[in-house]
């Protein structure tokens, strides 16, 4: 293909805004009757299924509003408009989901840094109590992996908490 036949056929692509996602879907059943679905049929038990085309259509592009000036603030941004029919809720209930929420992440933070503070408390600064069934030495290493994962994740629950209720404020 040379060069002026790519470029004809990668400007029709983009005039036409629209791209069609195909490719062969199979369902294969494995012996124990479960079917997966895959985009080769190279195993036994694989039927190819007969799907229409999907059509990816991208989202409309939004004009970008002059700004007219440093002077424009925060507060001059046009208000968020939605449907004419879309219901619209009064401040006092919104209030109440707004403490809702709040309660509701303020009581998980209580419950993941408890749960944080259980995990510490087993992990004992990377050297927990080896169990009855770990004579193998690698068991309790995996054990005291898993831990330590754990410890990490919880870490980042609380952190995540933080910034969604410092987002509220």
């Amino acid at each position: 293909m040379n060069k002026l036949s790519f470029v004809l056929a990668a400007a029709a692509v983009a005039a036409c805004q629209v791209a069609w996602a195909q490719t062969e879907i199979f369902a294969c059943v494995d012996a124990n009757g479960k079917t997966e679905y895959k985009n080769t049929g190279t195993t036994k038990g694989c039927k190819k299924l007969d799907l229409p085309g999907l059509t990816m259509i991208p989202a409309p592009k939004r004009a970008v509003a002059a700004q007219s000036g440093p002077t424009q603030t925060a507060s001059a941004k046009p208000a968020a408009s939605g449907p004419a029919d879309f219901p619209k809720v009064d401040s006092n209930t919104q209030k109440t989901r707004d403490n809702d929420r709040r309660q509701i992440l303020l009581d998980e933070m209580k419950t993941e840094e408890q749960k944080l503070a259980n995990l510490k408390k087993d992990y004992n600064n990377g050297e927990p109590e080896r169990n009855g069934d770990e004579r193998n030495y690698a068991k309790y290493q995996e054990r005291v992996a898993v831990m330590k994962e754990d410890i990490g994740r919880t870490e980042r629950n609380i952190e995540a908490l933080k910034r969604e209720l410092n987002n509220l404020r």
